[in-house]
């Protein structure tokens, strides 16, 4: 007699389960999951045939947030929400958007950017956003190496130190974990004897470069916060939050 009933996961826990996926889901320009920043604005698990579908339903800061990143967050989700066991079905949809139809509708189909954006009130996409992901990761990249280094320098480490230190060196923290994510998705090795300090291509910067780099990396994290900070006020005035 089977006693997979036995092991079968409840409405709650499939509920549970897509939040946590969702929370792999950032927005490119913040690097911040779309749970923290609050861009979702309900998950629901109904039961069909053949199984639970997954009801997900993002919202944004504004009305005229930019359709190419609106279209990877909710594709992300898709891709992510997909992944979770005892779902039969996913569906995301993006509200309250000048931009949700179309892109609802070619996240669905799977039909990429260019092809979801064709013909639309959007306006013609010149190129899919394997790129601008890259680029985004990249300024990620810079901006966590900025919350990594600058407390180290802060406690007293001399550039001579921090341009010869290794990963593994560094003191374990969430950020530094961060940074070792952004640099898997670029192909940057990441291992712990692998150097602290590396510009976007995965080249070490020595300690003549160091302060440049460094300064760059200070100016995208200032960036990150400045945005994320107008992000979330927009979204709290815009809902009520």
């Amino acid at each position: 007699m089977s006693l997979s009933f036995l092991t079968r996961p409840t409405a709650e826990e499939v509920v549970g389960r897509v939040w946590e996926a969702l929370r792999t889901v950032r927005d490119p320009e913040l690097d911040t999951d779309v749970v923290s920043l609050d861009f979702v604005a309900s998950v629901e698990v109904t039961d069909a045939d053949p199984g639970p579908v997954a009801h997900v339903t993002l919202r944004l800061p504004t009305y005229f947030c930019a359709p190419n990143f609106a279209f990877l967050m909710v594709a992300d989700a898709w891709d992510a929400v997909s992944t979770v066991d005892g779902l039969a079905d996913v569906e995301v949809v993006l509200i309250d958007h000048f931009a949700s139809d179309a892109i609802n509708a070619g996240v669905a189909a799977r039909a990429g950017f260019v092809h979801s954006m064709a013909g639309t009130e959007v306006g013609e996409a010149v190129a899919e956003l394997h790129e601008l992901r890259r680029t985004f990761t990249e300024r990620a990249l810079m901006a966590g190496t900025d919350l990594v280094v600058r407390p180290l320098m802060r406690d007293g480490a001399t550039p001579e130190q921090v341009a010869a230190m290794t990963l593994g060196e560094a003191p374990p923290s969430a950020d530094l974990e961060r940074l070792r994510a952004r640099r898997r998705e670029l192909g940057i090795p990441a291992g712990d004897t692998d150097p602290l300090v590396v510009d976007p291509s995965g080249a070490t910067v020595g300690v003549e470069a160091l302060p440049l780099h460094l300064r760059k990396a200070r100016s995208y994290q200032v960036g990150v916060d400045a945005n994320t900070s107008i992000c979330r006020g927009q979204l709290a005035v815009r809902y009520g939050l």
